[in-house]
């Protein structure tokens, strides 16, 4: 979701509110070139957190974050045309959901903020969601759709994506880290992501526009 979806990284925004961003955002930038463990970075990052009131998630998200271009449009038009859309994130809940709402998705998949007599606990809860659980999540969905490799699209921007990326029957890069834009199928970093229609050959009279 975070810089693909949505043109942010939630973790970083939040992080801005308890006065630690550029130390958040030197360890996302870190784990997205492949450089750290997602896991051990996410620890390192939900950490910084603790004690940060609840409502400043729904703060953050009226003020800061928003839907890439093209992000619901090319959602809302595949479902039209009878995909299967997932969110999968390895970010939180609590940001994932109302952005899965408003984009359009079918469902979504992402970790849990721990939280505590209205405060952040600086930990996480249940399983990561990290490249083997996205990877995992088109697998199930392509085996319960009955679809071929070459029926599945999958979108991202970070190391944490090439597993899923490369799985797919098409994988794109979307403004990505070179270590993603590498093993892609195809990179989109200037057209918005609407043009993934075009790419399916979905003509223009038939997207349902957002």
């Amino acid at each position: 979701m975070d810089s693909t979806i949505i043109g942010q990284e939630c973790i970083d925004e939040l992080a801005d509110y308890a006065g630690f961003k550029p130390q958040v955002a030197a360890i996302t930038e870190r784990a997205m070139q492949g450089e750290l463990d997602f896991a051990q970075a996410l620890a390192e990052r939900v950490a910084l957190l603790k004690g940060l009131d609840v409502a400043v998630i729904e703060q953050c998200l009226a003020e800061r974050i928003r839907p890439n271009p093209g992000a619901a449009t090319l959602v809302r038009t595949m479902r039209a045309k009878g995909a299967e859309t997932i969110l999968v994130s390895g970010g939180f809940t609590a940001f994932v959901a109302p952005i899965a709402k408003q984009v359009g998705f079918d469902r979504f998949v992402a970790n849990v903020l721990g939280i505590r007599d209205g405060k952040l606990t600086g930990r996480t809860e249940g399983r990561i969601v990290d490249s083997r659980i996205k990877h995992d999540e088109l697998m199930e969905a392509r085996a319960r759709l009955g679809l071929m490799r070459e029926a599945t699209m999958a979108i991202g921007d970070g190391a944490n994506d090439i597993a899923l990326v490369t799985e797919s029957g098409m994988g794109v890069a979307y403004r990505a880290k070179p270590a993603l834009a590498a093993v892609a199928d195809a990179r989109l970093d200037h057209n918005d992501l609407s043009a993934l229609l075009w790419a399916q050959g979905i003509p223009r009279a038939d997207w349902v526009e957002a």
